[in-house]
């Protein structure tokens, strides 16, 4: 079962093939070597380029996971303010965020990998801004939790450890998840819905 969606899907917006290409290489290295391990001439190679031309488009292997990170972040976000924007109710908003958040790093769970347990490696003013999209798509969950709270739907708690503990649980799938898993990502974030309802003592 290949449930992997395409590198391309990953990077929107104008690019030349050639950067493409790279990207897509240069996430195939980082979740096969990790990114310490990963040398300009891997990806270069996985992209059928030389080391120089690699030059042309990225200033470093850095360059590319800053790169790689940011669009799965901000893909990540608009997901996220995608589902809450579906409905007005906060149990359905968090039924319909959990799930597309889960299925999102099932169906891109290399992409996930290496966004979510690469974050040490990128270089400190790349890391600001992943913080900042980071922060951003917990402080959308927080919401949610705060909004039901207030209407009674949810039982009252501390709303930044869970949004902390639900983006968690969808985050682990990109490390866990393959193409030999039994369940498919819209299975798995239906499950996950409904295991984030219990937690939150839905009604």
């Amino acid at each position: 079962m290949t449930t992997e969606q395409p590198f391309a899907d990953n990077w929107p917006g104008e690019r030349p093939e050639a950067a493409r290409r790279l990207l897509g290489a240069a996430v195939e290295s980082f979740a096969s070597r990790g990114f310490h391990a990963t040398t300009t001439r891997d990806i270069a190679t996985g992209a059928g380029m030389s080391p120089a031309a690699l030059y042309i488009h990225y200033p470093s292997k850095a360059a590319l996971l800053a790169e790689i990170s940011r669009e799965g972040h901000s893909a990540t976000l608009a997901l996220v303010e995608a589902a809450v924007a579906k409905s007005d109710q906060p149990r359905e908003q968090m039924r319909l965020l959990v799930e597309d958040f889960t299925a999102w790093h099932a169906r891109g769970h290399t992409v996930g990998r290496i966004v979510n347990y690469e974050l040490r490696a990128l270089p400190e003013e790349d890391f600001a801004v992943v913080a900042e999209l980071r922060r951003r798509i917990e402080d959308t969950v927080k919401q949610v939790i705060e909004d039901g709270i207030a209407a009674g739907v949810f039982t009252d708690t501390h709303t930044r450890t869970a949004a902390r503990a639900i983006t968690g649980l969808g985050i682990d799938v990109a490390r866990w998840y393959n193409e030999r898993s039994t369940e498919t990502p819209e299975q798995l974030g239906i499950r996950y819905g409904e295991l984030v309802l219990r937690m939150l003592g839905a009604v």
